[in-house]
């Protein structure tokens, strides 16, 4: 069996859960599934897991799919934006529209509309959406194309509008700017409610502009990767503060950058600036001030990396491993590995 055999079994099981469990009948958010996403990577790396037996253990905790209810239009999806409740209404609008043309014609109508809503689902939606697309790269596939109508549907049905968005046009680079982030003082309650607090906070909106434009569309990329290797390198030393969110700083904007090859390129501008003013929030919300000085030391080299992460079992720590050996063979630094190792201290190996 193939590893596209092996993804699009998994696809196929999975496509009856629904993008979240454990939530309530208000439509207030769960935790989120990772099924999806976590067998995108195993596949992918070539992982030493049996993705069928991950899932044994993974599906038995998930929710299933809300039914489709009333039905959304071409006219007036703006309604059912961010609406958590009308998850399954567009679960079926988005696997009508990928029915009905490609797949990357409805990608590039949906990703600006999507995009100012890029903390849906605690970064989820973008996150999901990427790894499908890193799916369909390797060919299409209906299952793969299916599991991105899913992605679309999540990050529709969570969208998130975060308050004082100012787009990058300062001097700093990715690691200045986000060393400039201010905290918020009080860190508690569910992640809706801090950032909630952010609209508040003093040097919020002049944080988010702090961050360097590119100087033309080509450089897009290389500050999306700057970004993703310093929140990477971060997340070493300030993860206690809140393990499993953290990772988002990086898997989101790496998320993101994945992205690139199948927009136009005016597109391009507004990922940096949405990928980052997602990254700059999460820190803002969980980034404890104190520095961690147990620090862990690094593995030898990708592979050992990856081989913990498997080890691991946990969704998390697989998918922070992946982004963590994506920026150490880019840049060679040892703190990269590091920080995947912290990841699984921190959280609890999956059983």
């Amino acid at each position: 069996m193939t590893g596209r055999d092996v993804l699009d079994e998994a696809y196929e099981r999975l496509r009856r859960t629904g993008p979240e469990f454990g939530g309530d009948e208000e439509g207030n958010h769960g935790l989120t599934n990772h099924g999806p996403m976590a067998a995108e990577v195993i596949v992918r790396r070539g992982l030493d897991v049996d993705v069928q037996r991950w899932l044994d253990a993974y599906v038995p905790r998930l929710d299933g799919l809300p039914a489709a209810g009333e039905r959304i239009a071409d006219e007036d999806w703006r309604s059912a934006l961010g609406n958590g409740k009308r998850v399954g209404d567009w679960t079926a609008y988005f696997t009508e529209q990928l029915a009905e043309r490609p797949w990357r014609d409805a990608l590039v109508t949906w990703w600006p509309r999507l995009l100012p809503g890029i903390a849906a689902g605690a970064t989820h939606g973008v996150i999901r959406v990427s790894h499908a697309v890193r799916a369909l790269a390797s060919g299409d596939s209906p299952a793969a194309v299916t599991e991105l109508a899913h992605g679309l549907a999540f990050w529709a049905s969570r969208s998130r509008l975060l308050p004082g968005l100012t787009p990058p046009g300062g001097r700093l680079g990715p690691a200045d700017a986000l060393d400039a982030v201010p905290h918020l003082a009080e860190q508690s309650g569910f992640l809706a409610h801090r950032l909630d607090r952010l609209a508040g906070l003093d040097g919020w909106p002049a944080s988010l502009g702090a961050l360097r434009p590119p100087v033309d569309v080509e450089e897009v990329p290389v500050l999306l990767a700057e970004l993703v290797d310093a929140a990477t390198v971060r997340y070493l030393r300030h993860a206690r503060g809140s393990p499993v969110l953290l990772v988002h700083t990086a898997t989101a904007p790496n998320a993101v950058l994945h992205m690139l090859p199948v927009l136009p390129r005016e597109l391009w501008g507004p990922s940096l600036g949405a990928a980052w003013a997602a990254s700059a929030a999460i820190i803002s919300a969980y980034e404890p001030a104190r520095l961690d000085d147990r620090l862990p030391a690094a593995p030898s080299d990708s592979a050992e990396t990856l081989d913990r992460a498997a080890r691991h079992g946990d969704e998390h720590v697989i998918k922070f491993s992946d982004t963590a050996v994506e920026v150490f063979d880019r840049t060679g630094h040892p703190d990269a590995l590091a920080a995947a190792v912290r990841a699984g201290e921190l959280i609890a190996p999956r059983g």
